[in-house]
């Protein structure tokens, strides 16, 4: 398996407008088909396929493909990831553009519209292992204890950081996995033989 990208980063232009234009249309039809859930559901799912799939990207990043095979790849993911039939018509828009390689921000667009109109905050969290239900219900709660409102959790798994989690909410960034623990201790030893 090949590195995890990192997060979506920032868009502006020509690309920012379509980007407003597609995630706007696709939440008007989620939610006047009753399958905003349904949707919600793809985009984590193809998020999760985004990250650990190299030739997704690829497919989606090399302009030398032609736009047919971007479509036809594309219909394939969405039949692989079962997604409704809103969210695969969105991908094969999106191809078609050729504006695949925007995935990532056209998700977090989602989810950030998503939980705007439902009045809560979005908080991106990340964990070595899938959360029980009872961890899910007992870290929402806290998190909406602290924020004072209502907090959707987006969850991913990244097995590298060994345990404990990583929280993002809006610009507040909180890591508690055992990884930096262990880095931030290894950082210590050095120091302390070096003085030694």
């Amino acid at each position: 398996m090949s590195e995890k990208p990192s997060a979506s980063s920032p868009i502006s232009g020509e690309n920012a407008l379509l980007a407003n234009r597609y995630v706007g249309a696709l939440l008007a039809l989620s939610e006047e088909e009753k399958a905003t859930n349904a949707v919600i559901d793809d985009m984590l799912n193809l998020r999760e396929i985004w990250n650990e799939c190299r030739e997704w990207r690829e497919v989606a990043n090399n302009p030398r493909f032609t736009t047919e095979f971007i479509v036809a790849a594309a219909e394939q993911v969405a039949k692989i990831a079962r997604t409704h039939k809103l969210t695969a018509n969105f991908l094969t828009i999106v191809a078609q553009n050729r504006r695949l390689a925007l995935l990532p921000n056209l998700i977090d667009m989602f989810m950030d519209e998503v939980s705007k109109a439902r009045g809560e905050q979005r908080a991106d969290v990340c964990s070595a292992h899938p959360l029980t239900n009872d961890q899910h219900a007992r870290l929402t709660e806290t998190l909406e204890k602290a924020t004072g409102g209502k907090v959707r959790l987006i969850m991913t798994e990244d097995p590298s950081i060994i345990g404990g989690l990583t929280v993002k909410i809006g610009s507040k960034f909180v890591d508690a996995s055992v990884k930096t623990k262990l880095d931030r201790l290894e950082h210590i030893l050095k120091e302390t033989n070096a003085a030694a």
